[in-house]
């Protein structure tokens, strides 16, 4: 009655149906933990002494970020509460998920040690996602750095299931105005299906943003410039979660 058609269309539709609620369930059986935070020494003789227990030190930059010549620290805590390693042996992706917090934090170098300047606990996200990998690689170099006064912040997006997007991000900020303060936003998306790339790269210093158009086959690629409004600068605490973070929103 309905043609071969729209038989093939209904059992696509019924296929697709059964996939997303199979999805949704093994998502639903993941219960994750409330993140919850511990006060940080407001002084310490080094990294290690801000770490509190039950976490431990998992990445840390050098380098002079107030300007006054010494050397300050910056850092990423990581839970280690095994009431946050959430098994999932019948869903897609991993079958144990750590999905401890983190903290970003800064510390100051004063005369006798170190003093807490920053304690953020948005930026870098848990992991709440079997099939997404972890989205801060403590082992990277790049993770995290202070480099010519600035702090940077590097994140990734990669799944393992369900989509072919993978990205990376990259926030730097400078101690300015008594915080830290957003100053470049650098973000590259491929897709591995097509192999497309797209890439937007942002100063806030000079309002001009860096829009580009590729693929992962050819060096060429397609560059567009944008002036942004003038405004204030954001600071660190009202970035919230890295990834989730759209420059666009903020025009």
């Amino acid at each position: 009655m309905f043609g071969e058609g729209f038989a093939v269309k209904l059992l696509v539709s019924v296929v697709a149906a059964l996939l997303a609620g199979l999805s949704c369930a093994s998502a639903q059986e993941l219960a994750i933990p409330a993140a919850t935070y511990p006060a940080l020494p407001r002084q310490a003789a080094s990294a290690e002494g801000f770490v509190p227990p039950g976490w431990r030190l998992e990445a840390q930059a050098k380098g002079d970020l107030n300007g006054d010549g010494k050397a300050d620290l910056a850092f990423v805590l990581h839970g280690t509460d095994p009431k946050n390693v959430v098994a999932n042996p019948d869903g897609l992706g991993v079958d144990s998920l750590d999905t401890n917090p983190r903290i970003l934090a800064v510390a100051f170098a004063r005369a006798a040690g170190y003093e807490l300047a920053l304690e953020n606990h948005a930026l870098i996200p848990r992991r709440t996602d079997p099939v997404l990998d972890d989205p801060f690689d403590s082992v990277a170099a790049s993770g995290l750095e202070v480099a010519r006064g600035t702090l940077r912040l590097r994140l990734g997006v990669f799944a393992s299931a369900g989509s072919w997007s993978m990205s990376t991000i990259a926030t730097t900020f400078r101690w300015q105005n008594g915080r830290f303060e957003l100053i470049g936003y650098d973000r590259t998306e491929t897709n591995r299906g097509s192999g497309e790339i797209e890439g937007l790269s942002i100063n806030y210093l000079t309002r001009r943003a860096k829009r580009t158009q590729g693929t992962i086959e050819s060096d060429a690629e397609k560059t567009r410039w944008e002036t942004l409004p003038r405004g204030p600068l954001l600071g660190l605490d009202e970035i919230g979660d890295g990834l989730e973070f759209d420059p666009d929103s903020r025009r």
